[in-house]
């Protein structure tokens, strides 16, 4: 992926945070097993289970996470959840993250990223995001890492809320594949660029 990317069509800015947010909140999303989602979005809180020292992977667009799980039909992957956490964790994840990848523009050398890299506790990915269809579109959206004390603040401490959005990721791509292309839109989250400021050491 090149370090610095040119603006998309439209001035859409090659990479940018698009979130659904509140003035507290930013919600991002998670596809897992139903053994594990249901309960979570039942009780609203992560399970004792869910291994809070392994890296964890939050997507704040929704076609993206569709993409990524099948709309809910990848094994694993069945259980779609909402999650809400405060502005407060996702900003200081931002903060503290560094690029999962060595970007010349960003860092001064691979064993400057190499050492950046081994010791955060926060990765981020710039992926294509994907239209109501799942094909790539010409600008990219966020997807943020979280391993050790991050990972262990975003299931206890950041998360505010969790639901289970299966339902409405079956119903899109049931419009969808029904060609309601119009009716499918309506129903998507409405996610607006997050006021994150600029990212230089994200690249962003």
């Amino acid at each position: 992926m090149p370090d610095h990317e040119p603006a998309a069509r439209g001035g859409e800015p090659a990479r940018r945070i698009r979130a659904v947010h509140t003035a507290n909140t930013v919600t991002v999303y998670q596809a897992y097993d139903p053994r594990l989602g249901v309960p979570a979005a039942r009780d609203g809180r992560f399970p004792p289970d869910w291994k809070r020292e392994r890296m964890t992977w939050v997507k704040p667009s929704f076609l993206w996470m569709m993409y990524r799980c099948g709309w809910a039909a990848k094994p694993g992957q069945e259980t779609v959840l909402a999650i809400e956490v405060t502005r407060e964790g996702f900003d200081r994840a931002l903060g503290e993250a560094c690029l999962s990848h060595h970007a010349p523009g960003v860092h001064p050398d691979r064993d400057t990223w190499r050492r950046a890299l081994r010791t955060a506790s926060v990765r981020v990915q710039w992926d294509p995001e994907r239209d109501l269809h799942l094909n790539a579109l010409p600008y990219r959206s966020l997807q943020l890492g979280l391993s050790g004390p991050a990972s262990r603040a975003y299931a206890d401490e950041w998360t505010v809320s969790i639901r289970d959005v299966t339902p409405l990721a079956r119903e899109v791509h049931s419009l969808v594949r029904a060609g309601e292309d119009t009716a499918a839109r309506a129903l998507l989250p409405v996610e607006l660029p997050y006021p994150a400021g600029p990212l230089p050491h994200l690249g962003a």
